[in-house]
C-alpha cells in the first residue's frame, strides 16, 4: 500500500503535470500577416502548400475582376521556414488575353509540386478549361521551375446523365411551380448533362487535392454550369484522369474532402442553392468512383467556400464562414470524432457585413505539427492575401 507521504507527492505530480498541460494550451499563440500590402486589385481564392524543405508557398489569382478580366493572372509568393516575411511577389501561371482563376497548390507523393486553375472562355465559368503545370524543383528563389504543362479534358458519359436523373428522384425537389417556357430546375439540368460538350468542360478548381494510402489522387472539381461537383480521379501519378459520378444535389459545390479511419470519404461543399444556408455533405465508401446525394449539415455556410483537413493525431479542423449571411466572420472548428460534432469553434475574424470579407480558406498542417492558414482579406482600404499559423491547440483554448 503506497504511504500517506508518496500518495501526497503522486498528487502533487498529476497536478503539476495538468498544470503543465493548461498552460501549453494557454500559450498557443496565432501569427498572422499579409502576404503583401493591401492594394485595390481584385485578390482571391489562395491556396498554400509546404514544400519538401518545409518552405511555405501560396498563390492567388489577381488582376482588375474574376472571370471577365483578361488581365488575371496567378500570383505566387514564398516563406522560409524558420522566417517571418514572405518573398516579392511572383508570376505563377498567365494564359495571354484570358483569365487565370482558382488556383490550387499540390506536393504528390514524388516530392513533385502541382498547380491546378481554371482559364473561364468568353468570360464564363461553364465554359472553363482546366489546367495544370508540374515541377520537379521547386525549392529555389521564385517561381518553381515548371517541367510539364497541360489540360485535363474529362469525359463524363451518358452514365453522367443517368447519375444526375437518379440524385434528383432521391432528393425530390420542390418544383411545383412549372410551366412551358420555365422548365422546373431538375428538368433543365438533366437535360444539359445529356449533352457530351456541356458535361466535359467547366470543372473548376477551389481545394486541396488527396492522396489516398493506395496512391490514387483526387482532384476535388465542381461546375457552375451543374451546380454539382465530381472529384478527377487518377490511378498513375497524375499521367491521365477521368471523372467520377457526380455529387448530386441543390447547389452543393467547391467539395473538401476528408478521409476517415474506416477508408470512407466525406466532403464537405459549399451550398450554392436555396434556404437553409449549410455546408452540404455527400460520402463515398469506393475511394471517390460514386458519392452520395449531398444533404445538408448544421454548418452555417453563405455560399462560400470551406476547408476541412485531418490532423495528425486524427482530430479535424475545419475553416469556414460560421454565417447564414455574408463572408464577415471567419471561424474555426475542431472535431475529435470524425465530424459527429464540432466541439470546439474559435472565431479567426469578426467585421462588419458588406464592409469587410475573410474567405476562401485554403488550410494544411505542416509537418512540424503547425497548422497554416491563407485567405482572402477585404477591407475598406483595400484587399490582400492573409497568412495565419498556429498550434491545434489554439483553436480549443478559449473556443466557445
Amino acid at each position: 500500500m503506497a504511504t500517506p507521504n508518496r500518495m501526497s507527492n503522486f498528487f502533487f505530480l498529476v497536478a503539476l503535470l495538468m498544470g503543465f498541460a493548461n498552460a501549453c494550451i494557454s500559450s498557443a499563440e496565432l501569427r498572422s500577416e499579409l502576404i503583401f500590402p493591401l492594394q485595390n486589385k481584385h485578390v482571391h481564392s489562395s491556396s498554400i502548400v509546404e514544400l519538401p524543405n518545409g518552405d511555405l508557398l501560396a498563390c492567388w489569382f489577381h488582376g482588375s475582376g474574376e472571370r471577365t478580366a483578361n488581365d488575371v493572372l496567378i500570383q505566387g509568393s514564398r516563406l522560409r521556414k524558420g522566417n517571418r516575411q514572405w518573398s516579392p511577389i511572383f508570376e505563377m501561371a498567365d494564359t495571354p488575353n484570358l483569365p487565370d482563376c482558382n488556383p490550387t497548390l499540390f506536393l504528390d507523393a514524388r516530392q513533385r509540386l502541382w498547380l491546378f486553375w481554371v482559364v473561364p472562355i468568353a468570360g464564363r465559368w461553364e465554359t472553363s478549361v482546366l489546367k495544370y503545370r508540374r515541377a520537379d524543383e521547386s525549392l529555389a528563389e521564385g517561381p518553381p521551375k515548371w517541367s510539364w504543362q497541360e489540360s485535363i479534358h474529362l469525359v463524363p458519359g451518358e452514365t453522367f446523365a443517368d447519375s444526375i436523373e437518379a440524385g434528383f428522384a432521391k432528393l425530390k425537389p420542390n418544383e411545383d411551380l412549372w410551366a412551358e417556357y420555365a422548365f422546373p430546375y431538375s428538368r433543365m439540368i438533366v437535360e444539359a448533362a445529356h449533352d457530351p460538350l456541356k458535361r466535359q468542360i467547366g470543372w473548376t478548381t477551389r481545394t486541396h487535392p488527396q492522396t489516398l494510402p493506395s496512391g490514387r489522387i483526387l482532384l476535388p472539381l465542381y461546375s457552375d454550369g451543374f451546380n454539382v461537383s465530381l472529384v478527377a480521379i487518377s490511378d498513375d501519378e497524375g499521367k491521365t484522369w477521368r471523372a467520377s459520378k457526380p455529387m448530386v444535389g441543390l447547389g452543393p459545390i467547391q467539395p473538401s474532402i476528408v478521409r476517415k479511419k474506416d477508408g470512407t470519404l466525406l466532403a464537405y461543399l459549399r451550398d450554392s442553392g436555396g434556404p437553409p444556408a449549410r455546408a452540404m455533405q455527400s460520402t463515398s465508401s469506393d475511394e471517390g468512383e460514386t458519392w452520395s446525394v449531398a444533404l445538408d449539415s448544421a454548418i452555417f455556410n453563405p455560399g462560400s467556400s470551406l476547408e476541412a483537413i485531418v490532423l495528425q493525431d486524427g482530430r479535424w479542423v475545419m475553416a469556414y464562414n460560421d454565417t447564414e449571411n455574408g463572408r464577415h466572420r471567419l471561424a474555426l472548428s475542431c472535431s475529435d470524432d470524425e465530424g459527429q460534432t464540432w466541439k470546439w469553434k474559435r472565431m479567426l475574424e469578426v467585421g462588419s457585413a458588406g464592409k469587410t470579407g475573410f474567405d476562401y480558406p485554403s488550410i494544411i498542417q505542416a509537418r512540424d505539427g503547425m497548422i497554416h492558414l491563407t485567405y482572402s482579406y477585404t477591407q475598406p482600404t483595400g484587399r490582400a492575401i492573409k497568412h495565419v499559423s498556429f498550434e491545434a491547440d489554439w483553436v480549443v483554448a478559449e473556443s466557445h
